[in-house]
């Protein structure tokens, strides 16, 4: 371990947004967030990938961006290995739409993009009645898969599922899918940026009045064929005032819902570091003695050297760990 002394403090992280040509208003109407435009698509609420670093608030790192302090304080992570922060933490908001896509895994992708593969996970935080994520395809071959492509078999292609708040979907690298239009989701995914567009409704982008660019040879390289839906164990305890679901724990990553009514005090297992995003109610995190003020739509990190928390208010909360191959 660094000889540095440990550091105690929760990182607090100002978000990065994203314009999108699918999105809305609601990152401001649901969270106040100051964003660009109506149309703003992402928040990258815990980022520290090279499109859209997110900056810490608070304590002696306020003012970095996250991508500054694992590359300059490897410490606050424990010593974690690898190049990059491995994990990236997002609000979508889908006021129309998004493009029909496919992301590679590790190899294709360190191959093909120089950066990490993208498996992604949604907690569904509203949806419209009706609302349909596609996730998956009918496809029994990978001749199958381009000829249907090739033809626009669209409608026989893709496959379509109605989702509701709450909902929980794992989209491991290979997944065609699409977050369907009136859907806000917290995504927990790999640090990648890297998307393969299959279909885009053939819309026009209104900034270049041209279509946006589609990558079919990579989608149907990347696809998993046939689709299967991978298989959760979803578990929930409930310990005094606090709820704890696990979605998932998988080598990428662990995903957990905390919803708290009163107080519980947390203790970190075997992760070096736990991300945080607080969806709903408000709040506060202690930590060694120090309280800090928690509301709907702040999102934070607790360091390797804290290894207990506790959270005491009426919140719910979606953190995530790195896992294995993070």
């Amino acid at each position: 371990m660094s000889s540095e002394p440990l550091f105690l403090e929760p990182l607090f992280l100002e978000p990065y947004f994203q314009e999108k040509i699918w999105g809305g208003d609601r990152l401001y109407t649901e969270y106040g967030y100051q964003i660009p435009s109506d149309h703003t698509g992402e928040c990258w609420a815990i980022s520290a990938h090279q499109h859209g670093p997110a900056i810490v608030e608070n304590g002696p790192y306020k003012g970095l961006t996250l991508t500054e302090v694992w590359d300059k304080h490897r410490e606050v992570f424990g010593d974690a290995k690898g190049d990059v922060f491995p994990l990236l933490t997002k609000i979508l908001d889908a006021k129309a739409d998004l493009s029909v896509q496919v992301h590679p895994d590790d190899a294709y992708a360190k191959e093909h993009e120089g950066e990490l593969g993208k498996t992604e996970c949604w907690y569904v935080l509203a949806a419209d009645e009706g609302a349909q994520m596609y996730y998956g395809h009918h496809a029994k071959t990978r001749e199958e898969l381009a000829e249907m492509i090739e033809n626009k078999q669209w409608d026989k292609l893709l496959r379509k599922i109605p989702v509701k708040a709450g909902d929980f979907l794992y989209v491991p690298a290979g997944t065609i899918h699409a977050i369907g239009k009136g859907i806000m989701v917290l995504e927990t995914q790999q640090s990648s940026d890297t998307t393969y567009r299959l279909y885009d409704f053939d819309r026009v982008d209104k900034t270049t009045g041209k279509k946006r660019e589609l990558h079919l040879k990579q989608s149907i390289d990347v696809t998993n064929v046939p689709h299967v839906d991978p298989k959760l164990d979803i578990q929930t305890t409930v310990t005094g005032d606090e709820k704890v679901t696990r979605f998932v724990d998988t080598d990428f990553f662990a995903v957990y819902k905390w919803e708290i009514d009163g107080s519980a005090t947390f203790e970190r297992q075997q992760a070096p570091y736990t991300l945080a995003s607080v969806l709903d109610g408000n709040g506060q995190l202690e930590v060694e003695g120090r309280t800090y003020e928690l509301k709907k739509g702040m999102h934070f990190i607790l360091p390797y050297a804290v290894k207990s928390w506790t959270l005491a208010g009426k919140m719910m909360l979606i953190a995530s760990e790195p896992g294995k191959k993070a």
